[in-house]
């Protein structure tokens, strides 16, 4: 007679894990207020620190990408994409695809 109530009981969580796991997929795009705090007290700060650091790389590795015709490679690598990091990406949005405005894709994704 005991077991009756038990499998009532992991009968509702099965439930509720389902109806959790199936709705998470169409909240992934929004986020909360904890991303978002994130998002501007550490990761701009670190995309300015990024830019900054790769400005200077860059600037350092011309003499070697210049000749080799890969530059424009280095420049979308150390400085372009830590702009679009901390400028283009949406607030909160850590799923955001590098290079998607350049392309003219949406980039509000």
């Amino acid at each position: 007679m005991e077991e009756w109530p038990m499998k009532k009981i992991i009968a509702v969580f099965l439930v509720l894990f389902c109806m959790v796991v199936f709705t998470a997929p169409a909240r992934a795009n929004e986020p909360n207020d904890a991303t978002i705090i994130g998002d501007v007290l550490l990761a701009r700060p670190l995309g300015l620190a990024m830019i900054a650091a790769g400005s200077v790389l860059f600037v350092v590795a011309l003499p070697v990408s210049l000749p080799s015709g890969s530059f424009r490679n280095v420049g979308q690598r150390l400085v372009l994409d830590p702009v679009e990091f901390t400028f283009i990406r949406p607030v909160g949005n850590f799923d955001y695809r590098l290079g998607t405005w350049q392309r003219g894709d949406d980039w509000t994704n």
